[in-house]
């Protein structure tokens, strides 16, 4: 069963990859076997955006399997934005307020750029608050990924991240700390991406009643769950839905800052995310920019080859995990006691 759009006209870099999505409008479907409701948060900054809006519709659509999943695109209003990226958001997706009287199962809140260290005074503090209030009482399940999960935490239970000491940049192992539904029939060890330079504390969210799924001595708490009202709230620290490419692009625009003297050190590399080859090409790239710092040096850094080398190798783990959570939402809405695989409730075209 394809993944639907809901109605409105999709970005463009969706319809020129539909087919390999299975992108279709409510309107194609009029009823099916199962129907899940998505709405996608996307708060993330500009320069990932789009790319974020690919990676979860790339991800729900793996993960969906046979399963009907209807995603509508929203954005919280106070996230700053530059110009094009307002026209983006204007022209794809729905204004939050639209949020509060739809029917819809589960939400998808992304996290953004942090620039305040207290989360409480970023401009947005009050939308989000306000969505996090709302999804309690109305979804079946809410997920919360990177900062969102920083700010859900925070909101409902008033724990603090703290800074690290290094960037936790890369790929990093996870054990499965306890069995739950949502990791049910995932291989283990399982590999998911980080990028943050803020964490929070395993012995906190247990004293506040949050049940880790999975963990590591290098990441701390990655997975955390807890039932908040009638939602089931899904903490992600590390990033599953990343493509193959995203921490080489993001790692790229790092280098580019210390080249342009945004920042005084030169970024580490991705923990456990290149091959050695790929490491020496990078750390002949690194000696040359810290002798020969300019901005002019970025357009030779080696991205294609890099990327052609790449191993996307969290993605049968990340579509477990969200194939699993789809299966609990729509559960839920027939009021299954355990995961269904099929779904009787009918699902119409009509608007969220």
């Amino acid at each position: 069963m394809p993944l639907m759009a809901d109605g409105r006209r999709m970005p463009d870099h969706f319809t020129a990859r539909g087919s390999a999505l299975k992108l279709k409008t409510l309107g194609d479907l009029r009823m099916s076997p199962q129907c899940v409701r998505i709405a996608l948060i996307n708060n993330m900054p500009d320069a990932a955006l789009e790319d974020t809006e690919s990676q979860f519709f790339d991800l729900l659509a793996a993960a969906a399997a046979e399963m009907a999943v209807h995603v509508g695109l929203y954005s919280l209003p106070e996230v700053p934005r530059g110009e094009r990226a307002k026209r983006h958001v204007a022209n794809y997706y729905r204004e939050i307020e639209e949020l509060w009287g739809s029917r819809v199962d589960g939400i998808i809140i992304t996290g953004t750029e942090p620039r305040q260290r207290d989360l409480r005074q970023e401009p947005y503090w009050g939308s989000l608050s306000t969505l996090f209030d709302w999804a309690e009482s109305n979804t079946k399940s809410t997920v919360l990924s990177c900062l969102a999960a920083h700010a859900g935490v925070l909101h409902s239970d008033g724990i603090e991240r703290h800074p690290l000491q290094q960037k936790k940049f890369g790929v990093f192992d996870q054990i499965v700390a306890r069995p739950h539904a949502l990791t049910e029939h995932i291989a283990a060890p399982l590999s998911f991406p980080h990028s943050r330079w803020n964490g929070v504390r395993q012995e906190d969210l247990s004293a506040a009643g949050y049940t880790i799924l999975t963990t590591s001595a290098e990441t701390g708490p990655d997975l955390f769950v807890k039932k908040k009202r009638q939602s089931l709230f899904v903490h992600f620290q590390g990033h599953p839905e990343y493509g193959a490419r995203t921490l080489l692009k993001e790692y790229r625009r790092d280098i580019g800052r210390f080249l342009k003297k945004e920042r005084d050190d030169y970024p580490a590399m991705p923990h456990s995310y290149f091959d050695s080859e790929s490491a020496t090409m990078l750390a002949n790239f690194r000696a040359n920019a810290e002798s020969n710092r300019t901005p002019e040096l970025l357009p030779t850094f080696p991205e294609e080859e890099l990327g052609r080398r790449l191993q996307h190798r969290w993605r049968a783990a990340a579509t477990g995990i969200y194939g699993n959570w789809l299966r609990y939402v729509a559960a839920r809405k027939i009021d299954a006691p355990r995961l269904a695989t099929a779904a009787s409730a009918s699902c119409r075209a009509r608007p969220y």
